[in-house]
């Protein structure tokens, strides 16, 4: 299979085939819910949306969101062949409607069409030393992305300190603000340190972890597993409607900071956990 037939094979995977841990996670969370309750109800209709996706090979979400390509190739090989690869499977994904068009210029206002546009879709580049190539692929909502927030420690308006229980208060401001906001139970990921924008790109590459999936270093893991229960004990529960269920799992991940700066971004996705991984090595391309 050509390079851009595999992209777009991963393109629709991504759409329309929700991840194992993530389907167990969302089963979990309904027989968590009580029979009758406006939460169990949602949470039937999730899943049920989930089955059809990947039986009808259609999107489990209208909006299918902004493709993000986490690329790592070869030392030697040129970036310029997977963009390609990628801008023609994503112009193809549109037309197949795996994608919904979702890059819209900002000064006109006018939709591409067909995804492609600028930054649109966005890479992140990496050579390794490996003789294989991983191509991860986000599909980020908007519904979501709009709910992620980021901080600056101190905060003084709930009185977090520089500190991991200054972070713990301000990843439940963010989802206490969401209010269900972003199409919950979601998915919380954290970057502590750095500059703003790789804060938020720290955050935002949790997401490739899998639902239980808990951080090496033992204060961020305790943390994860802290964190969970506390936004579970908020019962905003699925779309806001009150329950058990109001985020599936928590990633955090940390990095050196400035002395002068201590920025913690939180970055939520929805149910519809949409993100995959194609890997091609000796010559085979396998997908997860």
């Amino acid at each position: 299979m050509e390079l851009k037939e595999s992209i777009l094979e991963l393109i629709r995977k991504a759409a329309t085939d929700l991840s194992p841990d993530v389907e167990k996670a969302l089963n979990d969370a309904y027989n968590k819910e009580g029979e009758g309750t406006p939460a169990k109800n949602v949470m039937g209709t999730i899943l049920e949306n989930v089955h059809m996706a990947r039986e009808q090979s259609t999107p489990m979400c209208q909006d299918t969101g902004s493709l993000v390509f986490y690329i790592d190739f070869p030392v030697g090989e040129s970036e310029a062949k997977y963009r390609e690869a990628a801008l023609w499977a994503a112009k193809e994904g549109t037309a197949k409607q795996y994608l919904r068009p979702n890059a819209v210029d900002p000064l006109t206002a006018k939709n591409s069409g067909n995804n492609v546009g600028v930054n649109a879709p966005y890479f992140h580049f990496h050579q390794w030393d490996k003789d294989e190539v991983r191509i991860r692929l986000m599909l980020k909502g908007g519904g979501s992305e709009n709910v992620g927030a980021q901080y600056k420690l101190p905060h003084p308006p709930i009185k977090a300190g520089r500190d991991l229980k200054g972070v713990r208060k301000l990843v439940i401001d963010a989802v206490v603000k969401a209010q269900g906001q972003g199409c919950s139970p979601g998915i919380i990921g954290v970057g502590i340190g750095g500059g703003r924008d790789i804060s938020y790109a720290l955050s935002k590459e949790q997401f490739f972890r899998k639902i239980g999936e808990r951080h090496p270093m033992k204060e961020l893991a305790d943390l994860e597993v802290q964190l969970l229960e506390d936004l579970n004990k908020l019962e905003i529960g699925p779309m806001g409607f009150g329950g058990k269920s109001t985020i599936l799992d928590v990633f955090i991940d940390s990095q050196s900071r400035h002395p002068a700066s201590y920025i913690v971004s939180v970055s939520y996705t929805c149910w519809a956990f949409r993100r995959k991984t194609m890997t091609i090595k000796n010559g085979e391309v396998s997908y997860d």
